[in-house]
């Protein structure tokens, strides 16, 4: 797939050549993890039957290594360089490989293509939706996605909402704001590591200040300590009036 498709699609990046880094990085972390990846791989080019792309995604725990993906510093900033914000630092190696298996998904088919990832997200147990949540930014038509995103957010799991909140340039770039303000409200309600934000000063407004400033004085009423970040960006978005 040329850049300029990856681009008709909604990519924001060269689609093949991320999906080529990462199934690298697995190939040196554990050769017979891609080369099962490959395998399935070739059956979805196939067209094989009994939707091959939802029971590889839901199968490759039991194939794929996972232990860390063992990322340097430099791997993540090859990754960030080829797509703006994703840095899989720390990831799972089945993670990673899930990220990647989402990118072989076709895509010249928009409603095929939304369709299939609803799916997963669906029928996704928690570690899937984790992976799922990670690899917005790396889904073709990424504005059907929004509403997926602003549901993860009210999620009451702790590591799918990290998914959904940090690390990942998704929310900046998508969100509307009144998804984009709760979330870095919530950020700060479960003590999240709020500077993991992607874009947290990009998007400051003066209804996210209104808001922190209301979490921040009922906290302050009920004798808790309040988060010196928080009147930080409050201070910051009060700035943008």
């Amino acid at each position: 797939m040329s850049l300029r498709k990856s681009k008709e699609m909604g990519y924001t990046y060269d689609q093949v050549k991320l999906s080529e880094t990462i199934a690298q990085q697995i190939g040196r972390r554990s050769a017979t993890s891609l080369q099962w990846l490959r395998q399935q791989q070739e059956k979805l080019l196939q067209g094989g039957k009994n939707n091959v792309f939802g029971v590889t995604f839901t199968a490759i725990p039991r194939f794929v290594d996972k232990g860390d993906a063992g990322l340097a510093e430099a791997d993540a900033d090859l990754f960030s360089e080829l797509r703006n914000g994703f840095t899989p630092l720390h990831w799972p190696l089945d993670r990673l490989a899930r990220a990647w298996w989402l990118l072989q998904l076709p895509a010249a088919d928009e409603a095929y293509y939304v369709m299939q990832v609803e799916s997963l997200f669906e029928a996704a147990a928690v570690q899937e939706q984790v992976a799922l949540y990670s690899a917005l930014p790396l889904l073709a038509y990424p504005e059907q996605f929004k509403l997926r995103a602003a549901e993860g957010i009210r999620t009451s799991l702790g590591d799918v909402f990290d998914a959904v909140a940090l690390d990942n340039p998704y929310p900046s770039e998508y969100l509307e704001e009144g998804a984009w303000n709760q979330l870095v409200l919530k950020a700060f309600f479960m003590e999240r590591p709020v500077k993991r934000i992607i874009g947290l000063e990009k998007r400051v407004n003066p209804e996210l200040g209104r808001m922190l400033t209301d979490y921040a004085r009922e906290r302050e009423a009920a004798g808790r300590t309040v988060d010196p970040q928080l009147h930080q960006l409050a201070a910051r978005c009060a700035g943008k009036q």
